[in-house]
């Protein structure tokens, strides 16, 4: 008989899915069933909201691919002044709470910069998030020499943005570095010049999903 492959979780859902399996038990040998369900879903919902699935990039080496599980909700040309200093094309990624909230790195390449700035809460699909909310962004250059920005932006309900690569830091393309608890969007600014393959819309996958390519 094969052996069953466990679900692969992220590390940060651990202290959640121990904190209420732990009270579910609890209740039950209170004799409060109700309760005891009650947490037992919500300890479910932990183990469905920190799932971590193995991905396979593709190989093709100017492919830009999602950093984000979850929908496009627009793809338009901003300027940011706060990463890369400079007119770019930027695509964002809405999760909400059933999406995997495990961010990948979108291209290969090494870390210039990582800034946190701190912010608001707003509802992260809003114009409202890109302008206020608490978000986190590294600078990457790829060995080409191209130079992007993936930005992690909390929404209403995520409080916690985890990023665990600073700069200097070498990135495979599709390589976590981060989450976002709680539902949130992650945003890719890229070079106005590149070839757009999303819509908003669209659903995409963290490091398989091809959402541009670089010119």
């Amino acid at each position: 008989m094969g052996s069953k492959r466990l679900i692969p979780l992220a590390k940060e859902g651990y202290p959640y899915i121990t904190a209420y399996g732990f009270l579910s038990a609890v209740a039950f040998a209170m004799g409060l069933p109700a309760l005891g369900v009650l947490l037992l879903l919500v300890t479910g919902l932990m183990v469905n909201f920190f799932r971590d699935p193995e991905r396979f990039p593709p190989l093709e080496e100017r492919a830009v691919v999602s950093p984000a599980d979850g929908v496009v909700v627009s793809v338009e040309e901003v300027d940011d002044t706060l990463f890369l200093g400079a007119r770019v094309l930027r695509v964002a990624v809405f999760m909400n709470v059933f999406n995997v909230h495990v961010n990948r790195s979108p291209v290969r390449g090494t870390v210039l910069s990582a800034r946190y700035i701190p912010g608001s809460f707003f509802a992260a699909d809003s114009k409202s998030a890109f302008e206020k909310n608490e978000r986190n962004g590294l600078v990457i250059r790829t060995d080409d020499g191209i130079e992007l920005a993936v930005v992690q932006v909390a929404g209403l309900i995520a409080r916690r943005i985890v990023c665990k690569k600073l700069r200097g830091n070498r990135l495979a393309r599709g390589e976590r570095f981060g989450m976002i608890m709680f539902g949130s969007r992650v945003d890719v600014h890229l070079p106005p010049r590149c070839r757009v393959t999303v819509g908003a819309g669209d659903k995409v996958r963290a490091g398989e999903s091809v959402i541009c390519h670089l010119i």
